[in-house]
């Protein structure tokens, strides 16, 4: 899960479909940047839920690990390891963080993979993402939005740069590949909100698929919402 909100904003979306914060059996962390770690330590302290990351991803949070249980903090390398049910193998990815990373989430004969912050598509990426079923991809920015942005200029070569973000284009052209690849469930997520709208990243995904001539009817496509839960996607 993603804990880039406040403990209670967290606690407040899972009670709000019915899940017990407490059941929560594990967090895992794709690197260290604010905006997926805020919550963890007041979270993992309060639910005693323990944090899964990288070595060097937990040396970027002596902060928030020195608030978490140490009972609750978890190490992993980038090979398979269980989680109750759950088979999980992380994967490197490019972005400006101390070792990120995207994860591989296996139950039984189901692949399900989470890649956001993502400054470029590689082939271990494709790789790890083929036969998925579902898959969290990030779509964070609409390449002209990002040039006409308030932004400072130094940040938008940041987002565009090659350790940075994934624009909606790339992530439409990554999930056209990807459906003839066993994929039929995706959630875009990781929207810039001053860089993107979600009406534009879910339009500029379905003219890639068009393109494809990817029936739109037969593929599962939604947008993850900022502020409050997204839909529940069944991949059962």
């Amino acid at each position: 899960m993603i804990v880039g909100e406040s403990a209670k904003k967290i606690a407040g979306a899972l009670n709000s479909i019915n899940i017990e914060p407490s059941s929560i059996d594990a967090i895992l962390i794709t690197h260290e940047h604010s905006d997926h770690i805020k919550g963890i330590s007041t979270f993992s302290k309060k639910y005693n839920v323990p944090v899964y990351a990288n070595e060097k991803t937990w040396n970027a949070m002596n902060v928030q690990k020195e608030k978490i249980e140490k009972c609750n903090i978890k190490y992993f390398e980038f090979n398979k390891f269980n989680i109750g049910d759950l088979c999980i193998l992380p994967f490197s990815i490019p972005h400006d963080a101390a070792d990120p990373c995207g994860f591989n989430i296996f139950y039984e004969n189901k692949k399900m993979s989470v890649a956001t912050d993502i400054g470029h598509i590689t082939t271990e990426i494709i790789d790890r993402l083929s036969n998925s079923s579902f898959i969290l991809l990030e779509a964070n920015y609409d390449n002209n939005v990002l040039k006409c942005s308030s932004y400072p200029y130094s940040l938008k070569q940041r987002i565009a740069g090659p350790n940075g973000h994934l624009s909606n284009d790339i992530a439409g052209k990554t999930i056209s590949y990807l459906v003839e690849h066993g994929l039929n469930t995706v959630m875009l997520g990781h929207l810039s909100k001053e860089n993107n709208f979600p009406e534009l990243a879910y339009k500029t995904v379905v003219e890639q698929l068009m393109e494809k001539n990817i029936e739109n009817n037969s593929f599962n496509l939604s947008v993850a919402t900022r502020n409050c839960v997204s839909q529940i996607i069944d991949v059962s």
